[in-house]
């Protein structure tokens, strides 16, 4: 009996999931670029205001940058920053666009609580746009991170 309310506890506070946990500064963040809903819907196509703009997420293998491997870099689709370089991608097999570092000053990072525990969140330093989430489970011969970037966020400029 002790053993069962021990885990009914246990299982309570992994779960619990306040509203406090829930809010970020990033909504009360400036940024150089900033735009009204509807000129970011006016902008973007709905699965890329989805991600960028609500935080959403593709589905695994839905994008073609997936299995991109030209040279080039990859940009913010809502304002064009810099954000990751062809020769820092690999594939992660997880069917997102994955890095293994980004380009520095260009992505912000913070702590969403959106499935119940803590994840890193990636967005555009420039507009604010959700890009993704990095976690600790890249390559170990570099950095060990994986940045897992929605491909709807990003658009690809080919190196001439």
């Amino acid at each position: 009996m002790h053993k069962l309310l021990f885990v009914a506890i246990l299982v309570l506070l992994v779960n619990c999931n306040s509203s406090a946990q829930k809010k970020s500064d990033k909504k009360s963040k400036s940024y150089k670029v900033e735009k009204t809903e509807v000129e970011w819907k006016a902008q973007l196509s709905p699965e890329a205001f989805y991600v960028l703009r609500q935080a959403g997420t593709e589905r695994p293998f839905s994008s073609p940058l997936n299995k991109n491997y030209e040279d080039g870099i990859y940009i913010c689709k809502g304002c064009d920053t810099p954000l990751f370089k062809s020769k820092h991608k690999f594939d992660s097999g997880t069917g997102w666009p994955s890095f293994d570092r980004e380009i520095k000053g260009n992505v912000a990072f913070s702590t969403d609580y959106n499935l119940g525990y803590a994840r890193t969140e990636e967005h555009c330093t420039t507009c604010g746009g959700h890009l993704g989430h990095v976690f600790n489970d890249g390559p170990r011969q570099t950095t060990g991170k994986r940045h897992c970037i929605n491909g709807v966020a990003l658009k690809f400029q080919k190196n001439e």
